[in-house]
């Protein structure tokens, strides 16, 4: 995720509302990036830089298209200054994607066989399948593993 670069312009109103939950989010992501992953497979180290990613892209969405809190104008400060991920944005407001985790999850060039990740299929259309001999889905188990975001935070499971 691309460091967050403050402008030079001052913010527009209602700024002061929410720069304290970005600013602890901004903490937690610097302490995500430092945390040593000695032991951990690539992946694994990824997954809580993905999950406050995906945090703090959800607040500012569900600040300005659910509830309103927010204008416009500082709806795109907020995309402007890199707090919030706008392609993952257009995704939430289109019909299917309203729970999608991170984008790497619908490109089908990061995956072998060329399709999406695990956590994209429904779970009334899973069936028992081995995939990558550590992961097993099944109907009668509801957890699904993301690859890419981890099935302890992944919105979807």
């Amino acid at each position: 995720m691309p460091k967050v670069k403050r402008s030079r312009k001052p913010p527009p109103d209602g700024w002061e509302l929410i720069e304290p939950t970005l600013d602890e989010l901004d903490q937690k992501m610097r302490e995500a990036e430092t945390d040593p992953h000695e032991g951990k497979r690539k992946v694994e180290s990824l997954w809580p830089i993905f999950r406050l990613h995906h945090q703090r892209s959800r607040y500012i969405f569900d600040l300005f298209y659910k509830r309103k809190a927010i204008s416009r104008e500082l709806y795109e400060y907020c995309i402007r200054e890199g707090y919030a991920d706008k392609n993952l944005i257009a995704k939430w407001k289109k019909q299917g994607y309203e729970n999608l985790c991170c984008l790497r999850c619908i490109q089908t060039r990061d995956t072998n066989f060329g399709t999406n990740c695990i956590c994209r299929v429904p779970k009334g259309k899973l069936e028992v399948v081995s995939y990558a001999s550590s992961f097993i889905y099944s109907k009668s188990n509801t957890s699904v593993k993301c690859f890419f975001f981890s099935s302890k935070s992944c919105p979807i499971t």
